[in-house]
């Protein structure tokens, strides 16, 4: 008898957040180069296989976390109201992800989050990896905004994702730095108008 898919999709989804959870923790803990591999399967209880079958590197089992926000800037655009221009439209998505604290923004002060932000920045592999996240970010913007695309709008794309990027580590430091993430806030939502202001 076949297992339901329902019940399959679960299995796998707990599973995969399993492998991911003991990652995070053991990299939290001793850091992300004196963890390997083995140490994650084992905590997980899971064979090398089936961690690499969900993970096919281990960045991938920090920077799945990030998962979510790719491509989020080109979508921004591409779902915009009419008559509201795509930097208006990144600016208000950005804005919003302020007002929530959305760790993506920087602006969050939970420990693990904290942590998790030093982890990513301070680790070179995990950096690198980021920036590739990054650039296909900026591939995909340049193609939303035009789908040539050509040359002005790779460079505005390139710009855009910058600017998500320096504000959201300026935001990381200020919290690193031991000011609350409700401190922060009104000098990142300043940052962000100004910011945007001089993209438009």
């Amino acid at each position: 008898m076949t297992e339901p898919t329902g019940l399959r999709a679960r299995k796998k989804a707990r599973t995969h957040d399993a492998i991911a959870d003991a990652a995070i923790g053991l990299f939290l803990a001793r850091g992300f180069d004196e963890v390997s591999v083995s140490d994650i399967a084992a905590a997980a209880e899971v064979s090398k296989p089936t961690l690499f079958r969900y993970f096919p590197t281990k960045e991938d089992l920090v920077l799945h976390r990030f998962a979510d926000h790719q491509g989020e800037a080109a979508r921004v655009v591409r779902e915009r109201g009419p008559g509201v221009s795509p930097v208006a439209a990144l600016h208000q998505h950005f804005r919003a992800g302020l007002d929530r604290y959305e760790p993506v923004t920087g602006l969050n002060d939970h420990p693990v989050v904290v942590e998790f932000h030093r982890l990513v920045f301070t680790t070179p592999s995990l950096a690198g990896r980021l920036a590739q996240y990054m650039l296909e970010d900026e591939q995909a913007l340049a193609q939303a905004l035009d789908p040539g695309p050509d040359l002005p709008a790779r460079l505005r794309a390139a710009q855009v994702i910058a600017v998500r990027r320096v504000l959201a580590r300026t935001n990381w430091q200020r919290i690193a730095d031991g000011r609350s993430a409700r401190e922060a806030h009104a000098q990142a939502v300043a940052d962000a108008d100004q910011a945007f202001a001089q993209l438009r």
